[in-house]
C-alpha cells in the first residue's frame, strides 16, 4: 500500500466518529496520550457513544433487559434475528467505543445496572454473570473496563475450562471440546481482567492456554483435518457480536502482546495472510458480514461496502505484525 493511499485511508478514517477517531490517534499515528484522550473524552457526548447512551433507560438498562430486550419474543428471532438492543450488548458497544470509565454517563449505568439488571436465564444480577461462558466472557471484559470487581467470576471462567483448552458455552449440554466463538470471548475477558488488575497465576495460564487453543489451529483450521474451521472465520464483521473471525483473533493477540512488546507467534501467518488478501486496491476493507436483529445504531454503509471499523482493525494488525 503506498503512502498516498495510506494517508487517504487515514484521512478517511479521522473523518468519522470519535470512537474511531481516538484508536486511530493511538494506534496508527502515534499521537500523544493527551491528543487521544482528548478525543476519546468526545465519546460521551458526540456521535456514536453519545446517541447509544441516550437509548439507555431510566434504571440503568437498555431495553429494558439484561440479554434479551424487554418485549423479545422468541418469533422475533425467527423472523429478524437475534436482537442486540439490551443491556450486556450496550455496555460491550460502549467499551469497544472508548467510552471514559469514569465518566459520569458510565459510572452511573454501571451502578444502574448492577442495581436493577437481572440475567433472564437465572435471575442473577448482571455484574455476577450469567450460565454460559461465551456471555460471562463478555461481561468480564465489560465489567473489568467499566471498574467493577470481576474476580469471582473470572475464577468461575478459569474453572470452566475445557480439556483442550478453550471454553464452549455447550459445556452445560455435555460438550468436552471448545469453540473458537466462545474461547474468544473468554480470551477477550481475561485480557481485560489482567488489564484492571494484574490478573492471577490461574487467570494468566488459563488465557495462555486458551491463546494456544488457537495458534494450534492458526486460527481458522480444524486440528484433526486441517480443513478450514467455518468459512465464516474469513469473513469480517462489525460489530462481531459474539462471533469469531480471524481478525477479530489477530486483534486479541496484538492487544495481549503490547504490554511486553512482544512478538508475534508466527502461527499467526496464515491469518495475516488472509487480512491481506482482503484489502481493497484503495487501501480499505469491506464490512462482509452484518448480523441480522434488532439494533439502536447504523455504523456502516452495508455489506460490500468500506467499513471504518473492519479497516482500522486490519491497519493496527498489519502495523503491529509488520513491526514485529
Amino acid at each position: 500500500m503506498t503512502e498516498t493511499v495510506s494517508d487517504h485511508v487515514i484521512d478517511w478514517l479521522l473523518a468519522s466518529d470519535p470512537s474511531v477517531r481516538w484508536q486511530v490517534m493511538r494506534d496508527l499515528l502515534d499521537a500523544p496520550d493527551d491528543a487521544w484522550l482528548g478525543e476519546r473524552a468526545r465519546v460521551a457526548t458526540e456521535g456514536w457513544g453519545a446517541e447509544l447512551l441516550g437509548h439507555e433507560d431510566a434504571d440503568g438498562q437498555w431495553d429494558g433487559g439484561a440479554f434479551f430486550p424487554a418485549d423479545f419474543t422468541e418469533e422475533e428471532w425467527h423472523a429478524t434475528g437475534q436482537p442486540w438492543t439490551a443491556t450486556a450488548w450496550a455496555f460491550t458497544q460502549l467499551r469497544e467505543f472508548g467510552l471514559e470509565p469514569d465518566s459520569v454517563p458510565a459510572r452511573r449505568a454501571t451502578r444502574l445496572a448492577g442495581e436493577n439488571s437481572r440475567w433472564e436465564a437465572d435471575g442473577a444480577p448482571f455484574w455476577q454473570g450469567e450460565v454460559e461462558e461465551c456471555i460471562n466472557g463478555r461481561t468480564v471484559a465489560d465489567g473489568c473496563y467499566f471498574g467493577v470487581d470481576m474476580a469471582p467470576l473470572v475464577d468461575r471462567l478459569v474453572g470452566e475450562a475445557q480439556p483442550d483448552g478453550g471454553w464452549n458455552c455447550e459445556r452445560i449440554n455435555g460438550s468436552t471440546r471448545s469453540s473458537f466463538d466462545t474461547t474468544i470471548n473468554v480470551l477477550e475477558g481475561l485480557l481485560e481482567f489482567e488489564r484492571a488488575t494484574g490478573g492471577t497465576p490461574a487467570s494468566r495460564s488459563a488465557r495462555r492456554r486458551g491463546e494456544e487453543f488457537l495458534l494450534e489451529r492458526h486460527l481458522i483450521r480444524r486440528l484433526g483435518t486441517g480443513e478450514i474451521a467455518d468459512p465464516d472465520f474469513l469473513r469480517f464483521s462489525h460489530p462481531v457480536r459474539w462471533h469469531y473471525d480471524v481478525l477479530r483473533a489477530l486483534d486479541h493477540f496484538r492487544a495481549a502482546a503490547l504490554p511486553d512488546s512482544a512478538r508475534p507467534d508466527p502461527r499467526l501467518a496464515e491469518a495475516i495472510d488472509v487480512v491481506r488478501s482482503r484489502r481493497r486496491p484503495d487501501g480499505r476493507w469491506d464490512l462482509d458480514i452484518s448480523w441480522p436483529g434488532r439494533r439502536w445504531l447504523r455504523l456502516d454503509e452495508g455489506v460490500g461496502f468500506p467499513s471504518v471499523w473492519v479497516t482500522l482493525r486490519a491497519m493496527r494488525v498489519l502495523r503491529w505484525w509488520d513491526a514485529g
